[in-house]
């Protein structure tokens, strides 16, 4: 299976579980829900991955060198190449396998490939610390699971951290001067759209957040008070 088909796979499956969840549950769908509950499910899947960053940071550091000597020998885009790359199923969930993805993103950002800079460490961070609060977030918003205000509490610490965090991440990367080095359209497709989920996603978690404190209910996210 490709190893792009997989992610999707992944995240689509997370958010479609706590979508027909909701429908199973209250027996309707929310646009902010679905919305919320995709960019969860994608942000799990980050995390993931930042964790293999942390396990197999010497691999990164390996594998940008042979990604960089494969990108002059053949001409080709080794993020493009990894996300067709087919892989066998026994190492679908391998650490080994998404350090690429760390690897292949350092062809436009050197600092992944280099444990001292601030986004190598602050993805590690991401990585090991916001599983935990995006999945009671995440049963929250679905299931009710806890009492609308700690929730919005908890959602606030979540959303913000990530927002802040992706903001610090591209400041610094055009402090920096990293952008430099890529052509304008490496910088939008693999720069800016990757990081731009964090972004908007983080924003509409804080505002739904701050709205589950204020109303002291889930009606933001289009259900019946009580």
């Amino acid at each position: 299976m490709p190893a792009g088909l997989f992610a999707a796979l992944v995240v689509a499956t997370l958010a479609l579980l706590g979508i027909g969840a909701r429908y199973q549950v209250h027996g309707d769908l929310n646009a902010l829900h679905a919305l919320l509950s995709l960019f969860l499910s994608l942000n799990l899947l980050i995390a993931y991955w930042e964790i293999c960053l942390f396990l197999r940071r010497d691999l990164v550091e390996t594998r940008t060198a042979y990604w960089r000597e494969w990108s002059e020998r053949t001409g080709g885009t080794p993020a493009a190449e990894f996300l067709r790359m087919k892989v066998p199923l026994v190492r679908l969930l391998s650490p080994a396998l998404w350090a690429d993805v760390w690897a292949t993103y350092a062809q436009y950002d050197s600092s992944y490939a280099d444990r001292r800079t601030f986004g190598f460490n602050v993805d590690i961070v991401n990585g090991f610390l916001t599983p935990v609060p995006t999945l009671i977030v995440y049963a929250a918003h679905t299931l009710h699971v806890l009492p609308a205000v700690l929730t919005g509490i908890v959602g606030v610490i979540l959303f913000w951290q990530v927002m802040y965090g992706a903001s610090v991440y591209l400041v610094s990367f055009f402090v920096a001067g990293r952008h430099a080095g890529i052509s304008r359209r490496e910088l939008y497709t693999w720069i800016v759209a990757p990081n731009s989920p964090w972004m908007a996603g983080g924003l509409l978690g804080v505002y739904v957040s701050i709205r589950l404190i204020t109303d002291g209910d889930y009606s933001v996210l289009g259900y019946s008070p009580p």
